[in-house]
């Protein structure tokens, strides 16, 4: 653990015993020093095993609990990435986690973090927001994750039904969404139905893709223990035992909500997700979720998510786009 010596200065120095890991802290060129920097508005300096950081009292204070937390991270044998660096940011340094132990697949840690893991990649939610929703997913059997672009309602409503099909809590994994062209007309597809309707739904092959090798996502898809299908193939259904998420829920229709919410089974969960700014529907269709959000809430095992433009996560421009376009709707 470093050790921390509070100067009179404004200054915090503070020790790190390995050398090693203190390297990895800093990443290349000392980038994961000057994000940090950049965020907290302090300067970090280093001498030797010490960084010294000077800024103002209460920056320095959460600038340190963020290397800790790091520190921390590189001690557990994990490695610290920028999206790492970023999570830390954006939680204050509080959800510094232990490594999970052989076996698990999904799990509480120390400062109640969440993580999910995959077999492609361990996924931390790197927002307070995307915490709780990932616990919600855990928790309850119908949750709705409303919100901008780029905040992580899909990836990981994914992720966690990828887990849980790891696990053996569910037999299949079902992810669908509106085939509703977002305001320019495609014209007709050649090839056959799978053809036509794939590029609809390449954003949950990209999500799938990152979670599971490809060769594996392949033969689980031709098992038909995976489908990934439009929002139309559900009626007449009955999803049992499985992890069910609807994406770009904005552009079903009320009649089109009511009838998947309805296909919910024994055994299985289901995540509902849209943004509420990108609806593609024609003008005067009421949008499904707008009906369910209305009419839903309040249920026991429901949850309502909401993100903002703080969670985005994506490139940092992303959420200023959003930002400047929310500002001139509202004018």
């Amino acid at each position: 653990m470093p050790v921390d010596i509070l100067t009179p200065a404004a200054e915090l120095v503070v020790e790190y015993p390995n050398n090693r890991l203190l390297i990895d802290l800093c990443g290349e060129h000392d980038r994961n020093l000057a994000k940090i920097e950049e965020r907290l508005g302090i300067q970090i300096a280093r001498r030797g095993n010490h960084l010294i950081l000077m800024g103002e009292d209460a920056a320095i204070a959460q600038g340190e609990e963020v290397l800790s937390a790091l520190y921390e991270r590189l001690e557990s044998g994990r490695s610290v990435e920028a999206a790492d660096v970023d999570r830390e940011l954006r939680m204050g340094g509080s959800d510094a986690g232990i490594a999970p132990q052989a076996g698990d697949q999904m799990e509480m840690f120390k400062g109640n973090s969440v993580e999910v893991k995959t077999r492609r990649k361990l996924v931390e939610p790197r927002t307070e927001a995307q915490k709780t929703y990932v616990q919600n997913l855990m928790k309850n059997e119908l949750c709705f994750g409303i919100g901008p672009a780029g905040t992580g309602k899909t990836y990981l409503a994914v992720a966690v039904g990828v887990s849980m099909f790891i696990e053996g809590k569910v037999d299949r994994i079902i992810l669908s969404r509106p085939a509703v062209e977002a305001g320019e007309k495609l014209g007709f597809l050649p090839g056959d139905m799978k053809d036509k309707v794939d590029p609809y739904m390449q954003p949950l092959y990209d999500a799938l893709n990152d979670f599971l090798p490809g060769k594996q996502t392949a033969k689980l898809i031709e098992e038909k223990r995976i489908e990934i299908a439009p929002l139309a193939f559900m009626r007449g259904r009955t999803l049992s035992n499985a992890f069910i998420v609807l994406d770009e829920a904005q552009n079903a229709t009320s009649m089109q909500m009511k009838m998947f919410l309805t296909r919910l089974g024994e055994g299985s969960r289901m995540v509902i997700t849209g943004d509420r700014s990108q609806v593609d529907l024609p003008r005067g269709v009421t949008s499904g979720l707008h009906d369910a959000e209305r009419l839903l809430q309040g249920i026991p095992k429901i949850s309502f998510n909401y993100f903002t433009v703080k969670d985005v996560v994506r490139h940092p421009l992303v959420a200023a786009i959003i930002e400047a376009y929310d500002k001139d709707a509202n004018v």
